[in-house]
């Protein structure tokens, strides 16, 4: 973020955390205080590349809301089979350590945001 950006009391960037493992994926998903947007990717698909910028977005408008994590296909098999990803990009949503639910193909910033102020309204 540049100066005029601080100035005008801007938030930095926060970019989604990575996951490669299933000891990660349990640590900063299963056992997370906050509910977890988690995000299955490729680097050949074109949608999830469309995609990366708007989960940056998010991922910096509800930081104090949402966790938003990013699971490459190239990440650890087990984890991959135990997640039952069949396409990309699959978006899965987690609270309390448990899958809320699951929605496959692009989503846009807005329609993220939409779900994350459904469910899961400020206080």
């Amino acid at each position: 973020m540049g100066f005029l950006g601080k100035l005008l009391g801007q938030q930095p960037d926060v970019t989604p955390e990575h996951v490669q493992t299933l000891s990660q994926f349990r640590e900063q998903v299963l056992q997370s205080d906050q509910p977890v947007l988690v995000n299955i990717w490729s680097p050949t698909c074109a949608p999830c590349k469309r995609m990366a910028p708007e989960l940056v977005a998010t991922a910096t408008r509800f930081q104090d809301r949402v966790r938003v994590v990013e699971i490459g296909t190239t990440a650890e098999p087990r984890l991959l089979g135990q997640l039952e990803v069949r396409s990309t990009p699959t978006t899965l949503v987690f609270d309390g350590g448990e899958e809320m639910g699951r929605v496959l193909g692009y989503r846009s910033r807005s329609w993220l945001g939409e779900m994350i102020e459904a469910e899961f309204p400020a206080n």
